[in-house]
């Protein structure tokens, strides 16, 4: 054969060495946990045959050894590439758990680092399929070098392009903090764990039993911590999930969200709006109802669904137009504001700011939670980031106030004087410095401590109270809402007010960065 033919030989026989090396029998290791192989996962994430690896055939470091042995795996424990999801350029990378743990040596990070660099140039999203052991102890100070690379990277790309952390295994010590500087981190129930100290550890220092799942679990991120905002009870729903929440986004902040309409059509007139409020100014609702009454059918994707319930956040879309969400709970503490809802809203805020993506703000607050503990923990500091959040952003932003808009937690909330563009009220709007109660109790409490009935004379002062301070009319009188509407019509509302303010634009001071009270 000639010299030709002797280099196809060899083309084809790397060829069948890494497809042995993603062989069946791999894939049942992964499979016997519940999970799947990394080559499954990029097959789900990405649109039918418009997959391109890149790098598949490096090597590991000459150094890096498993168990005593010369590991010879091709792409070092990672796969790397770019294609199509729903018809748009991303990239992304795949741990490969099969592969000495997955574990992160310089070559793989290298690789990470490439295609980290490429969606940036390209600016493109970038999703991280995460299942490693952490960093390659045989590697040393090499390993630790790779994770600061890419933790440097997703700052660098923080802002610019989307980027989405998957867990589909563990994340542990250093590695978790690349999730962490991400956008959006997507955890699988029962077979992905982060935490930063493992199982292990916890035991030595603090004599304390506690499993994987129990440390740092999706249930424990995606409700206690916040650290996950996305949990599914498999990885096909995980990787589904992420495919999602790509349709709503835009591929970089100078663009804008795709738009997607839905055959289904939405009345732009509703009169179940008018009933969703309940009379009793106290009895609880779900402002997820008027959400779907007012978004595109079935288009209402919610984010960090979870974690501090009290506020409810996510995308959705008007005429196929990508709108973020932000509206206060009342069937949760009453739709208070605490320390977890304030963090959960600003961070939400300032990627739909970064992203282009308008911000729709429903507005059903009493205040912010009393209590010691909220107090001793910083409300003050955390409810102030998400009043930086909406100050600082610039986008379209439109607040519909349907019930309690009272004291700071009415500033905070997009009010007009922060920066609104069209605030709306609707007939059942409570506008004031305090609820009725409270204001009453320190306005006439001599009146009440003399009077002969003062349950019926705290009534008669509250329903005054009510005419005569706490009404939607005065504030709009005054002009500190621009007006109070039908809830039935408020869709239509909201449409042509986003189409009034699509060429919005705000210029800023120049300045290198402001400081979020952190």
């Amino acid at each position: 054969m000639d010299t030709n033919g002797k280099l196809f030989r060899k083309f084809l026989e790397r060829e069948e060495k890494i497809n042995n090396q993603f062989s069946i029998e791999n894939a049942k290791k992964q499979h016997s946990k519940g999970k799947l192989s990394a080559v499954e996962r990029i097959e789900l994430l990405f649109d039918k045959d418009t997959f391109e690896e890149i790098d598949a055939f490096v090597i590991p470091a000459p150094l890096t050894t498993s168990f005593g042995k010369i590991t010879e795996a091709y792409g070092d424990g990672v796969i790397v590439g770019y294609g199509k999801v729903s018809g748009r350029l991303v990239f992304a990378y795949a741990q490969d758990f099969t592969v000495m743990g997955g574990s992160l040596g310089s070559v793989h990070a290298q690789k990470i680092n490439k295609i980290q660099q490429m969606a940036l140039k390209m600016g493109a999203p970038i999703v991280g399929l995460i299942d490693s052991g952490g960093a390659r102890i045989q590697e040393g100070i090499a390993s630790l070098a790779g994770y600061a690379m890419i933790f440097k990277h997703n700052v660098h790309a923080s802002g610019v392009i989307p980027q989405i952390s998957v867990i589909m295994g563990p994340a542990a010590g250093g590695a978790v903090y690349s999730p962490a500087l991400t956008d959006f981190v997507f955890m699988t129930n029962k077979t992905s764990y982060m935490f930063v100290t493992g199982p292990n550890v916890v035991k030595e220092v603090l004599n304390e039993e506690v499993t994987n799942d129990e440390l740092g679990g999706a249930e424990v991120h995606s409700k206690k911590s916040g650290v996950s905002q996305m949990m599914y009870e498999d990885e096909e729903h995980t990787i589904q999930g992420v495919r999602k929440l790509l349709t709503y986004i835009p591929s970089n902040n100078v663009v804008n969200p795709p738009v997607v309409l839905n055959p289904e059509e939405t009345p732009d007139y509703n009169e179940r709006l008018r009933d969703v409020v309940p009379d009793d100014p106290n009895k609880p609702y779900d402002v997820k109802e008027v959400i779907n009454l007012l978004m595109d059918v079935d288009s209402f994707f919610e984010i960090s669904e979870n974690y501090a319930q009290n506020i409810v956040v996510g995308f959705g879309r008007l005429k196929g137009q990508t709108i973020g969400i932000v509206a206060n709970q009342p069937k949760v503490l009453a739709g208070t504001i605490d320390i977890n809802s304030s963090i959960k809203a600003a961070r939400f805020i300032r990627f739909c700011d970064a992203f282009n993506i308008p911000i729709l703000t429903l507005e059903d607050v009493p205040g912010f939670l009393p209590g010691v503990d909220q107090e001793h923990m910083g409300i003050i500091r955390h409810g102030a980031k998400m009043l930086y959040a909406y100050t600082e952003a610039t986008v379209p932003k439109i607040t519909v106030i349907m019930r309690k808009s009272y004291g700071g937690a009415y500033i905070v909330m997009n009010s007009k004087n922060i920066g609104g563009d069209f605030n709306y009220a609707w007939p059942t709007a409570e506008i004031a410095v305090m609820g009725p109660d409270g204001a009453v109790a320190v306005l006439y409490r001599r009146e009440l401590e003399s009077s002969e009935d003062p349950d019926a004379l705290k009534k008669e002062l509250i329903k005054t109270y009510r005419d005569e301070i706490a009404n939607p009319y005065i504030a709009d009188e005054k002009g500190y809402i621009d007006e109070v509407i039908d809830p039935a019509v408020t869709r239509k509302k909201l449409i042509v007010s986003f189409e009034a303010l699509q060429n919005k634009h705000v210029a800023r001071p120049a300045k290198k960065h402001g400081n979020i009270p952190l």
